[in-house]
């Protein structure tokens, strides 16, 4: 039986409380569960957490069933992509060691039945998104990071967690309506790609706003919303990719 890939993005477990985050929690893993028999490949977008940072002995507390779970599908055989969000960018070789998961820090080109995927978190991309550019410059930097993990991590990890959870993306909506095509930046940068190559397929997450558009004939770009609001992920049953809701 041919068997599907499917991909979600922006869970933000851990926020905006433990006890919130885990009724969010017990949904994933139990739509994971659901899905198990016809999964070949999963690719999780990006800010699966809210927070992560690895210190050199240390990962943050909590996460157990969600981490379980993708544990057991990775033991199983089933190949889980992970692209580090603005939320995780903080991470190192946790899941790769422990789970056997694929990390990537930037955009990758896959081909699944013949189609090109373009898939990424989307943080950074496009003409837009200033100011987080200029933060991630910050936050990706060596000398930064070096002082951040001096910290003891109940003082590290708190404060990160507070800051995490004012973050817009959590706390209000004003990026989470529809800008309009002409004002989408990841619809312009998947627009300025095409303009040197042909791509099947764009995937992002960050935006937390499900979305599917033909850009073109044959190239669609679709967002797969978020697991705080919307519950919706992309399936690819090696024809067709479709933008689902749980």
């Amino acid at each position: 039986m041919k068997k599907s890939i499917y991909f979600a993005s922006d869970h933000h477990f851990g926020a905006p409380t433990a006890e919130a985050s885990l009724v969010r929690e017990k949904k994933f893993v139990a739509w994971l569960d659901s899905i198990e028999n016809d999964l070949e490949e999963l690719f999780i977008l990006g800010d699966l957490f809210d927070f992560w940072f690895e210190y050199k002995q240390v990962v943050p507390k909590g996460f157990v069933r969600v981490l379980g779970k993708l544990a057991q599908l990775s033991d199983k055989g089933i190949t889980i992509h992970f692209f580090v969000g603005n939320h995780d960018l903080w991470m190192k070789d946790y899941l790769q060691k422990e789970l056997g998961i694929k990390v990537y820090f930037k955009p990758e080109v896959f081909t699944f039945s013949g189609k090109t995927f373009f898939i990424g978190h989307g943080d950074g991309l496009g003409p837009n998104d200033k100011g987080y550019k200029r933060m991630k410059k910050v936050f990706t930097n060596p000398i930064a990071k070096f002082f951040f993990k001096w910290l003891h991590p109940d003082l590290g990890v708190g404060l990160a967690k507070y800051l995490s959870v004012k973050n817009k993306l959590i706390s209000g909506d004003e990026d989470i309506h529809f800008l309009g095509e002409d004002k989408e930046w990841l619809v312009q940068y998947c627009k300025r790609k095409l303009e040197t190559k042909h791509y099947d397929y764009f995937l992002f997450g960050h935006r937390h706003l499900p979305m599917k558009i033909k850009l073109q004939e044959n190239t669609t770009y679709i967002n797969t919303g978020d697991w705080i609001n919307h519950y919706t992920y992309a399936q690819f049953d090696g024809e067709t990719l479709s933008l689902k809701k749980l």
